[in-house]
């Protein structure tokens, strides 16, 4: 058997000798490369944590005491060392275990969000619960990245935490240099100077082996001495801001050298209060092919590509399927900014996965990467606004959530041109309840004088981006799921802004099928099912879900049912604000919604998750003739047949 098989626990880790870490640290990286090359999921910022995962579990007690994983991508080494190894082969898989720390996996896991910047606030609230109960003996530890701390979160949380003195917390900070791409801004200039220069360090050493060695005089002499720290600091490397907060500072440590890591966190555990211990890593690291990859140190992977038959393989190979944002928004923004020069973009450490690659590309002085600053990107987008631009704000949908305050009163309130552009909207698949976008129609209802287009396929996403950009009286936003985007369908009508897909013709008019996005594909095949079965209906895609086309209302009241389909949030979403608008119009037509539940949805492929939720063809074709049958008493007896 393998070391790492032999790991059921973190006391087994700590029964390893100090000279087989070595040999564990190189099957760990063989288990990630394996599994999350055929899985997918985070492999460059996990193989860059293997050593300081296992000097935390080394030195510390879990789960008595607590280590909370900021973002928690870098989790993967965390599971293997805290009894998941048999189940590591299921990472994100339907079922399986999940990309993320989950509550419900092990008692080694404290938190499930995946979005970043949220550590030090939740060890803030843990040690202040540990210090009320009198567990003084317990510690609370925050790994959390450089690219983190760009987030204004962690800040404030650095706040608090540096003004309790006795609370046994420590801060580890993960400086790979990284997020997604180059960490950007004034803290990455700091601590790229430290990383880069470790002569204060030696200095220090140097005075205190050499003097405290002096007979008599030693020790006092190295306590006055040790007084000119700072002095020492300002000449051989920029001050430490993190001493300046009252934070105890240890390091930088490299952070692949697991003894050297497991001797400074011994010494933050016991130094009894606040401790910043700066550890160096690369991310990727042991893996040639991360190291090398500029984009992202391969930051996040697909499944592995399914082997083929070799006929198969010998045929014309078939034409890739368009993806919604690197083949469709990213080269449509990039033609755009570069025909019109008051279009800017901004990124929250996050160019390359929404699109803005191309644009900056193209206009590279007009694209800001402001880090993982989702409120800060939202505000400084209302100031470029006022400047007399129109800002693109690229970001996930799930993280849009994080800014809404600053989208109502800081961009709505001003009437501000800002376009939001978000990505990965609805199910998202495999990265779990914190990443499925099914809040941004909901939230984004309750923001006045906000215009929202949802694109059913990549011509109408370029049409529709073409159109928000054309806003010049307020914000606008966009939004679409994940991954690849189906084949362009063309509308047979127009009815006011919107497109008709299907057209029931005649006199039956039993149900208008309303779709939002990709979702009006998916109503074109329900309304082929249901004429099959001699029902009538007339499937519309509203492309502008808020506010919705008056003209709506008038063509709802000609017909037996209306049913809406989209894969947000039912509360506050599309079908909300259809029976709105026909309550405001004085329309009596009934309205039956389909939409994601408001609970968190587990992990899994978007199609598995689409099938439990209902919203198949099939299945939605099955309830709507149920419901048509029961207004329906001519189609009874065939219902009942």
């Amino acid at each position: 058997m393998t070391l790492l098989e032999n790991i059921r626990g973190p006391r087994d880790l700590k029964d390893l000798r100090a000279e087989d870490l070595p040999r564990l640290s190189a099957e760990i990286r063989d288990v990630l490369i394996q599994t999350v090359s055929r899985t997918g999921g985070h492999l460059g910022p996990n193989l860059g944590v293997v050593e300081l995962t296992m000097a935390l579990h080394r030195v510390f007690d879990s789960p008595a005491d607590r280590i909370v994983f900021d973002t928690g991508h870098q989790s993967y080494v965390h599971k293997l060392l805290t009894g998941r190894y048999g189940q590591f082969d299921t990472l994100r898989q339907r079922g399986g275990l999940s990309g993320y720390p989950s509550r419900a996996e092990s008692e080694h896991d404290v938190i499930e969000n995946s979005h970043a910047s949220t550590s030090l606030s939740y060890a803030d609230g843990l040690a202040k619960a540990y210090e009320i109960r009198g567990e003084t003996d317990r510690c609370v530890v925050a790994v959390i990245g450089d690219g983190a701390l760009t987030g204004g979160m962690a800040w404030e949380a650095l706040n608090n935490i540096a003004g309790a003195k006795d609370r046994r917390v420590v801060i580890v900070v993960n400086d790979n240099g990284r997020s997604y791409q180059p960490t950007i801004g004034g803290l990455a200039d700091h601590l790229a100077t430290v990383r880069t220069s470790q002569r204060y360090e030696q200095v220090l050493d140097y005075i205190k082996t050499t003097l405290t060695h002096a007979p008599l005089f030693g020790p006092p002499l190295f306590e006055t001495l040790h007084g000119i720290k700072k002095g020492i600091k300002d000449v051989l490397q920029p001050q430490v801001m993190f001493e300046d907060l009252g934070l105890k500072y240890l390091g930088p440590v490299d952070g692949h050298d697991e003894q050297a890591v497991e001797y400074v966190l011994a010494r933050a555990r016991d130094f009894g209060g606040p401790v910043l211990v700066h550890v160096i890593t690369r991310k990727g690291f042991g893996y040639p092919l991360a190291e090398q990859n500029d984009e992202d140190c391969l930051h996040q992977v697909g499944p592995a590509a399914p082997v083929v038959p070799a006929a198969a393989a010998s045929a014309a190979p078939a034409a890739r399927k368009r993806k919604w944002t690197e083949d469709i928004f990213a080269p449509e923004l990039a033609a755009i900014g570069t025909a019109r020069p008051d279009i800017v973009a901004i990124t929250a450490a996050m160019l390359h996965p929404t699109g803005l690659n191309l644009f900056a590309a193209a206009c590279p002085d007009r694209v800001f990467d402001v880090g993982i600053a989702e409120q800060h990107a939202v505000t400084s987008a209302a100031g470029l606004a006022m400047g007399g631009l129109h800002p693109v704000v690229a970001i996930y949908s799930t993280f849009l959530n994080r800014a809404f305050d600053q989208v109502v009163m800081d961009v709505a309130m001003h009437k501000l041109p800002v376009t939001f552009v978000l990505d990965r909207a609805g199910v998202t698949g495999p990265d779990g309840a914190s990443h499925h976008g099914m809040w941004d129609l909901s939230l984004l209802s309750l923001v006045p004088g906000m215009r929202v287009a949802v694109p059913r396929d990549g011509a109408r996403l370029a049409e529709l981006l073409r159109e928000a950009l054309a806003v010049s009286d307020g914000p606008t936003a966009l939004r679409w799921p994940r991954g690849t985007a189906p084949e362009d369908v063309a509308a047979v009508g127009r009815l006011g802004s919107m497109d008709v897909l299907r057209d029931a013709g005649g006199d039956a008019r039993d149900v208008l099928l309303i779709g939002a996005g990709p979702m009006a594909i998916t109503c074109a095949e329900v309304a082929d099912r249901l004429a099959d079965q001699g029902i009538g209906v007339t499937v519309l895609d509203p492309r502008w879900v808020q506010p919705l086309d008056p003209a709506l209302a008038a063509e709802a009241a000609r017909w037996r049912l209306v049913v809406t389909v989209e894969d947000s949030g039912e509360r506050g979403g599309v079908g909300d604000a259809v029976a709105r608008l026909l309550r405001e119009h004085d329309v009596e037509t009934p309205v039956r919604t389909f939409g994601i539940p408001q609970r968190f949805l587990d992990h899994g492929d978007r199609a598995e998750i689409l099938d439990d939720l209902g919203l198949t063809p099939q299945q939605l074709a099955r309830m709507i003739t149920e419901m048509v049958a029961r207004r329906s008493p001519e189609l009874e007896p065939e219902r009942q047949a």
